[in-house]
Formats: structure tokens, sequence, C-alpha cells
């Protein structure tokens, strides 16, 4: 893969470059600030862009702005943001346009080097992947038996969540330990208690995501 980095905690940042290239990617750019990132995704048009949401000047949702640009300028340029804390805003806001193509991983991740990897290959490669620390606050912030989401059972909230995280059904029939089957059974009823039609030339997996996430 392509990649350009951007994170201003230089450690950080020179040992993603290290990881990605012993890796066999191909590391564009690494930049400390959004406006150096926006620069240089213009300049090589990467597979995917890495980008921390707090950077410099303010060190408020930099890296988050100049992550939305890129994914309206450039829609074909995978975008993973990198962050501190589980910000719901921040997640929504990566979701509410063009879906695929992003991620959303608490910085604890980046330790984790196969999960790190393999969220990296999926946004790159169209799909999205989101922090399962992310999904799981996110699916537990309701209770109220007027939310669609209430209506899930238990085994549907977890394949519900996988989805979320960016797996396909092969992979969370592997990860849940159940049938590719009992995955697609699970994913048609999750539709039907979301009130999901197959009309409307809208993606229902997507939609159940971003209900999933409160977009």
């Amino acid at each position: 893969m392509r990649v350009i980095l951007a994170e201003d905690s230089t450690l950080l940042r020179e040992g993603l470059v290290r990881l990605l290239t012993e890796e066999g990617h191909d590391v564009l750019a690494a930049v400390g600030d959004g406006e150096r990132l926006l620069v240089e995704v213009a300049r090589e048009q990467p597979d995917v862009v890495v980008a921390d949401v707090r950077m410099p000047p303010t060190h408020t949702d930099e890296g988050l702005r100049a992550a939305l640009e890129i994914r309206a300028r450039w829609p074909e340029v995978g975008v993973l943001v990198l962050s501190q804390y589980v910000e719901k805003r921040y997640a929504a806001e990566l979701l509410s346009g063009e879906p695929g193509g992003v991620g959303y991983l608490l910085k604890d991740r980046v330790v984790e080097v196969d999960e790190f990897l393999d969220a990296l290959e999926r946004v790159a490669r169209g799909r999205t992947a989101f922090d399962p620390e992310v999904v799981r606050r996110l699916l537990a912030r309701s209770s109220d038996a007027k939310d669609p989401l209430s209506r899930l059972t238990a085994r549907e909230r977890d394949v519900l969540a996988e989805m979320a995280q960016g797996h396909a059904n092969g992979a969370i029939a592997a990860r849940l330990y159940v049938s590719q089957s009992a995955v697609e059974k699970h994913i048609n009823a999750i539709f039907d208690k979301l009130e999901l039609t197959r009309t409307g030339g809208y993606s229902r997996r997507v939609v159940a995501v971003l209900r999933h996430l409160g977009v």
C-alpha cells in the first residue's frame, strides 16, 4: 500500500513509519500537522492516510477536519483516524459522508500490530474499520425500549458490532464461532428489526451500522 502518515508525536510517527516499511508498504510522507497532510495527499494521491485527530496548532480537531476534507476531495483515498479517546461525534462525522474507506481506532490499538495492519488494509480496500472499544461503548449507549436497537437479541448485537468494525460475513462467522449461514440469518433479522427494506437505493448494511453508531 501507498501510505501517508500524519501524527504530531515524533516517536509514534517514526514508529509507524518503521512498522509499515518493514511490512513492505510504501510510506510516501510522514507529517506533523493537518495542513501538510493535505498538501502531501494532493501531491501523492496515496491509497490510504493515517491521521491523528488532534494536531497543531490547537490540538483539537485539526486532523479530523483534514480527514473529512480528504474524504470530500479524494473519495478514493482511504482514511484511518487515530484518537486517544472514544469520541462519538468524530465517529459519526467520519461516517456521515460516503460509506466505506474509513476507520477510527484508539491509539492503544496501534500496539496490537496485527489488528492495526488488518484495519489499515480494510480501509485501503474501501471497507470500514472501527475500534472494538468505540463500538462497545456506542452499543451500550441505549436501553430505551423506543430505540430500534433495543429489539435486537444479544447475538444480533454481537453481529452488528462486528459489522460496525468492518468485518465481512466470513470473518464475523470465524470471530463469533458460528456458521456463515447463521451470520446471514442474524443480519437479515437486524435489517428487519431496524425496518431496512431492500428498496431505496442504499446499502442496508451501511445504514444498519450508521444506526448503530447513532448517526
